[in-house]
């Protein structure tokens, strides 16, 4: 059974919020991925200097670098600032709000991914940057379109486990 403290739940945010980040995220990663097909990251025998100046793997080191952004300071990260400022105020107020701890876990998903394709390119394993690219991709693209969480329903698969719980609105190990 899942462990969670009586702390009051975070304030709720704008479920497009996220879908909208998510759109951005996509498209990132998807050029990412393309160019990172097109570059050493698919074959053997780069030098490291090759593998560092690659397109592709500085594309998706930025999107890497908005996910740590993006989980570790949500009000400031650009997307959602984005979102807040420009986007949101012409759209109609959400019928209802969504907790920021699933989105928030989703995020640190997105960059363990992605994070783990970066590392294996730099020390010269082929595939493994498109690879994690599109794995990532297809995350992103599925909570854009399809407002399907991935992130998300792992965060609760965990919580309802055990291995996950909350206190004071934050995430902390079991």
């Amino acid at each position: 059974m899942a462990q969670q403290s009586s702390a009051p739940r975070p304030a709720g945010i704008d479920p497009r919020g996220p879908r909208f980040a998510a759109a951005i995220t996509a498209v990132l990663i998807l050029l990412g991925t393309f160019l990172a097909l097109l570059g050493p990251a698919v074959r053997t025998g780069t030098t490291l200097a090759e593998r560092i100046a690659d397109p592709g793997f500085l594309v998706l080191l930025a999107v890497d670098l908005l996910f740590v952004w993006g989980f570790a300071s949500p009000h400031t990260a650009p997307w959602g600032v984005l979102f807040r400022t420009a986007v949101r105020p012409r759209l109609a107020p959400p019928s209802e709000l969504e907790d920021p701890r699933p989105p928030r876990f989703a995020q640190i998903v997105g960059f363990v991914v992605v994070t783990i394709g970066i590392v294996l390119h730099v020390v010269g394993v082929p595939w493994a940057l498109p690879v994690a690219g599109a794995a990532a991709f297809i995350a992103a693209f599925l909570n854009a379109v399809f407002a399907f969480c991935l992130g998300c329903q792992i965060y609760l698969v965990l919580l309802r486990a055990g291995l996950i719980r909350t206190r004071g609105g934050a995430l902390v190990g079991a």
